[in-house]
């Protein structure tokens, strides 16, 4: 089948087990091959395969509504819907996005990056469903990692509670990114070593009704026994407990079984939670084999041997540069304790976990828990260090607000992925937490201008002791600079001047001063002369040095890969209101939109921030173009 010509999944209904096995051996073969092109979710979509292929042949897209938690396990789906033909442009700039997406298609009824959000969206669309007096099913499909996150298991409280009709497909492959921790996942380890529960329960239920029917007394044990092997079949009965039928484990990979057990589902009335067991990256022996999360997302690869095709860099990462330099401190410092929410491979913890491994908690798709078990390690003198992307992060608000920096606590906040990410798009983006965080009292902010910079915070972090302090740090490689061998603390809250300058000033930091240094070049060539500052410390800032420029009355321009609403930029002209300074400020950053996908250098672009529009705003500026007053965005 040339899987291009698909426009809907309607063909699907007169597909045999034949035609079925062999259209799922073909989208394996075509995943593999173009992913490794393009890079993107493999390791997830070979495993739901067969799964997605039963959804669509036996429910009705998109009058029932299938809703994937997290959707980076929707490439499948994409291409029953008619999508294939776009896969070479799979998370590139203006291509096909890696996750589901409303504009794309009205088969992606609900658009999820951040895992978890699949249940509680589920009832809302079942509950608009009972009061419009509709009779369509609702279908999520959570993976076992998404549902430690609280917000999974609210809803699941609240679904059981209201009785809802809704089919809950719990894909459990046993991994969501890296291998799965917790309660809930040895719950699940118990189900899939029990045999399916349901089948036995349902010959005990037909043997009970032979029993001839002697009295209320006899019909009243009869229950209790039906009800106690639940507890011998399976211990704890999580998910009848509360208030779902429970149907499985069942193989997610053979399409007799998901068929007979889909059909089952939809004549139950009230909630049913059909627990399928799939094998992450089936039909790619690398993917197969992978135990730790490496094959979950990829650039691009060699299919015959499965090696990364990778950009040649001697410089380290910036999440392993973190990482190592935390390690190497807690050798010396046994109050330092790592903490990070299912992202130990991403964060670059795997030697932190092994060198320390009671230091190390890794507490699943938990981001609050995550912030307030580091707070309330810092209220028993440890040092905990909080490794979160900065677009997780947006999800422990309350608990960076109310039980750190209330609390002023010590936490070291490591803020991974700061900045455009790329091709993950606006799910992903972390450039709002400058925006959320900055007005949080007792927290300082900082970012470096390169990875020698960055270890030397790390260690400022861990030797700061007046409360959390946060460090940014973006996506991928640093610049191959040379390394100090002996670690220093910076003083907090202060600046640099990178390059000097009488007509203007540039205030940048982190990933953006590269962009300005290039800017001050080329305006100096114009015979305009700029200085250039790394403003590492975003929160408090250098008050001091802001004084000195504001009394040059000069113009300054301020640069942020990140937010323009209530940024750094935004900083800056607060400071200059509270001292009464009508000076000149420009800010260049990220507009009041969600940015999408595609490569950094790409949306940069779109974007307009880039060293040629620093140029332009300052050569405006010095001028006295005609302008906005002081508050400019650009």
């Amino acid at each position: 089948m040339d899987l291009t010509q698909i426009t809907n999944p309607s063909f699907l209904k007169r597909l045999d087990k034949k035609q079925m096995t062999d259209l799922a051996e073909e989208i394996r073969e075509f995943l593999i091959e173009n992913l490794s092109v393009t890079g993107g979710h493999i390791g997830p979509n070979l495993g739901v395969v067969e799964l997605t292929i039963a959804l669509h042949k036996l429910f009705d897209s998109p009058k029932d509504k299938i809703i994937w938690d997290v959707g980076h396990q929707a490439y499948v789906h994409k291409i029953l819907t008619g999508r294939a033909g776009q896969f070479n442009t799979l998370r590139q700039y203006k291509g096909l996005s890696g996750f589901p997406k409303m504009s794309e298609s009205e088969h992606d009824v609900w658009e999820t990056g951040h895992s978890s959000t699949s249940l509680s969206a589920a009832l809302g669309m079942a509950a608009a469903r009972d009061m419009q007096g509709d009779s369509n099913y609702v279908i999520p499909v959570i993976g076992d990692g998404a549902l430690t996150g609280g917000m999974a298991l609210e809803a699941l409280n609240h679904i059981g509670h209201l009785k809802t009709n809704m089919i809950v497909i719990l894909n459990d492959n046993e991994m969501s990114i890296a291998p799965n921790v917790g309660a809930l996942h040895d719950i699940l380890g118990k189900l899939r070593t029990a045999g399916k529960y349901n089948s036995v329960k349902d010959e005990l239920e037909y043997i009970l009704k032979k029993i001839p029917a002697v009295g209320g007394k006899v019909a009243a044990a009869a229950e209790r026994v039906k009800d106690s092997l639940k507890y011998l079949v399976v211990s704890g009965v999580f998910f009848e407990e509360l208030g779902f039928t429970y149907l499985g484990p069942i193989d997610g990979h053979d399409f007799n079984d998901l068929e007979r057990n889909l059909r089952y589902a939809k004549k139950v009335e009230g909630p049913v939670l059909l627990h399928v067991l799939t094998k992450k990256g089936k039909g790619y022996t690398p993917a197969e084999n992978d135990k730790i999360g490496t094959w979950h997302g990829t650039g691009p690869y060699k299919i015959e041997t499965g090696d990364f095709v990778k950009s040649p860099t001697s410089a380290p990462s910036w999440s392993g540069l973190v990482a190592e330099t935390v390690r190497g401190i807690a050798r010396e410092d046994k109050r330092i304790a790592a903490i990070t929410p299912a992202m130990p491979v991403g964060s670059k913890l795997e030697s932190f976990a092994a060198e320390f491994p009671d230091r190390f908690f890794d507490v699943g798709i938990a981001e609050q828990h995550a912030t307030t078990m580091a707070a309330g390690l810092a209220t028993q003198g440890m040092k905990p260090f909080l490794a979160i992307y900065s677009t997780f992060l947006q999800r422990a608000y309350d608990q960076m607000l109310h039980d750190i920096t209330r609390q002023k606590l010590n936490v070291f906040i490591g803020i991974d992925r700061a900045g455009l990410v790329g091709a993950d798009g606006e799910t992903h983006h972390g450039v709002y937490d400058i925006s959320f965080l900055r007005h949080m009292p007792n927290l300082v902010i900082m970012m470096p201008k390169d990875e020698n910079e960055g270890q030397h915070m790390v260690y400022t972090a861990l030797e700061y002791n007046d409360g959390p302090i946060a460090m940014r740090y973006p996506r991928g490689n640093g610049l191959g600079v040379v390394m100090d061998e002996k670690l220093k603390t910076i003083p907090i809250g202060s600046w640099e001047v990178l390059r000097e300058g009488t007509d203007g000033s540039i205030l940048t930091f982190g990933t953006t001063i590269p962009m300005a240094l290039e800017a001050a070049e080329t305006l100096a060539k114009k015979g305009i002369h700029v200085k250039v500052v790394n403003a590492r410390f975003i929160k408090p800032m250098d008050t001091v040095m802001l004084d000195q420029l504001f009394r040059t009355g000069k113009p300054i321009v301020t640069i942020e890969e990140a937010a323009l609403a209530g940024g750094f930029g935004s900083g800056v002209i607060e400071y200059a209101h509270d001292v009464s300074l009508n000076v000149s400020i420009s800010r260049i950053g990220i507009p009041d939109d969600f940015i999408e996908h595609g490569s950094v250098d790409k949306l940069l672009e779109e974007i307009d921030l880039t060293a040629e529009n620093v140029v332009r705003t300052m050569e405006r500026a010095v001028k006295g173009s005609p302008r906005l007053e002081r508050d400019i965005i650009v």
